[in-house]
């Protein structure tokens, strides 16, 4: 449990960081907003693209392990947006508490803890889940919220004003221009990359930032926020990684090393996703940020129980 306490202790720190900032009145009113606009627009399309830009396809191509992370988070997602949508949510706002519910958090706590426990041989499997996480569910997310904001009812002006919305995204444009560099055999200059690294790297601390800016404004209707986030993180950190077992054990029938890699990273937290798309977008954005601060502070729990059960 230390271990993996350390590992989220930043996370901890730096959500902390932006709270006292917005409290004590260093930052204004506008400043999760704006921080949240340079994560959208500039961090992490930065950090997508080189991601994309790094992938060694022949090395990730572990179908097995692809169907597994990929059918459970789709699954867990899926099965959100409707139940969410029966209970007259906005399709816009249905879409994020999908990701609140299939966004694990493989990037920033992912890597840290599936390679201290389990070696060299998770980071194949780590960059799979991320791929899949952050460019796929990522991308589907933001085609409904696009597509539920349109007011339009003629379903040809629907499709061509999404259409138009979302070439002009920048966090699906930049991962798939980033694919295009490995599949045309060429490498980023070393000045290019290390542009990318620098702001690609400030994608996770800026919005862990603008979540504690938000957390410290004073919300309404506290109750029905605790009751619907709990619902979420419910999926998150049990349905998730009790779907991704199943789907590994009985159907594509992984080893125990990729059985155990899997569910590790279906178990963790909500990333930060679901909150720079519920800001960017102006949606409302409380309940994402309870799931993403409780689902972080549970899992240091139900992550290290996993770890020891499965050892």
């Amino acid at each position: 449990m230390l271990a993996t306490f350390l590992i989220v202790l930043p996370i901890f720190a730096l959500v902390l960081a932006g709270w006292i900032a917005r409290r004590s009145g260093v930052l204004g009113v506008n400043a999760t907003t704006e921080l949240n606009r340079f994560v959208v627009y500039l961090a992490l399309p930065a950090l997508l693209f080189d991601i994309t830009s790094h992938a060694h396809w022949t090395d990730l191509w572990q179908p097995g392990f692809i169907a597994v992370f990929g059918i459970s988070t789709l699954l867990i997602f899926a099965i959100t947006v409707v139940v969410r949508m029966r209970g007259r949510r906005h399709l816009a706002d249905a879409a994020i508490d999908g990701l609140n519910a299939g966004y694990a958090n493989t990037a920033y706590m992912g890597f840290p803890i599936a390679l201290s426990l389990l070696g060299h041989q998770a980071l194949a499997p780590t960059t799979i889940a991320s791929i899949i996480t952050v460019c796929v569910v990522f991308a589907i997310a933001i085609i409904l919220i696009e597509v539920g904001l349109q007011t339009d009812a003629r379903a040809l002006a629907v499709a061509g004003k999404v259409g138009r919305s979302l070439i002009r995204n920048p966090l699906l444009v930049a991962p798939a221009l980033g694919a295009l560099v490995p599949i045309a055999g060429a490498d980023a200059p070393p000045a290019a990359e290390s542009f990318l690294k620098m702001l690609g790297g400030a994608a996770s601390p800026c919005a862990l930032v603008a979540l504690g800016l938000f957390l410290a404004e004073k919300s309404e209707d506290e109750k029905g926020l605790t009751a619907s986030a709990a619902q979420l993180v419910t999926l998150k950190l049990v349905l998730h990684p009790v779907l991704a077992w199943l789907l590994a054990s009985a159907v594509f029938h992984l080893t125990p090393a990729m059985t155990r890699t899997v569910v590790l990273l279906a178990a963790l937290p909500t990333g930060t996703g679901p909150f720079m798309l519920a800001e960017f977008y102006a949606r409302e954005a409380a309940v994402t940020s309870r799931v993403i601060l409780i689902s972080t502070i549970i899992s240091i729990v139900t992550v290290s129980a996993y770890i020891a059960f499965s050892a």
